[in-house]
């Protein structure tokens, strides 16, 4: 059996994600782990491609938008609170918060974040700040 594990955002970035964007790690457990990424007002994140995991992102706050690409089919799609969106094993993406406004989500990964090896830079949609 697993023990409980409960956790509080930490109130400050406790490391940066390979794309760039701030992380606070929260919980895991043998198949998923959970964090809170954030980037500011204005900024666009480092494109990247996972090599064995998956996630499921929730935005909490601001707005901004998600590019994705498999193979030869790409979209942009609009986040803002309350949009659920899945990053797919084999997904390249970057992301990029409105000018105005920082982005913050949660994120799922499955199985969980193995270490900053995982991501490998990929050409992305945008160009970086």
């Amino acid at each position: 059996m697993s023990a409980f594990t409960t956790a509080c955002l930490p109130p400050e970035t406790l490391e940066l994600a390979p794309d760039g964007s701030e992380c606070r790690p929260l919980v895991r457990l043998a198949g998923a782990s959970c964090a809170h990424f954030r980037l500011a007002a204005g900024r666009c994140s480092r494109a990247v491609e996972h090599r064995s995991v998956e996630e499921i992102w929730y935005v909490l706050d601001g707005r901004g938008e998600l590019w994705r690409r498999q193979g030869t089919r790409a979209e942009v799609v609009a986040l803002a609170a309350g949009v659920c969106v899945t990053i797919p094993l084999g997904t390249a993406f970057q992301f990029r918060a409105a000018a105005k406004t920082s982005l913050s989500f949660v994120a799922v990964t499955l199985p969980p974040w193995p270490g900053e090896q995982e991501a490998r830079l990929v050409e992305g949609g945008w160009p970086l700040d």
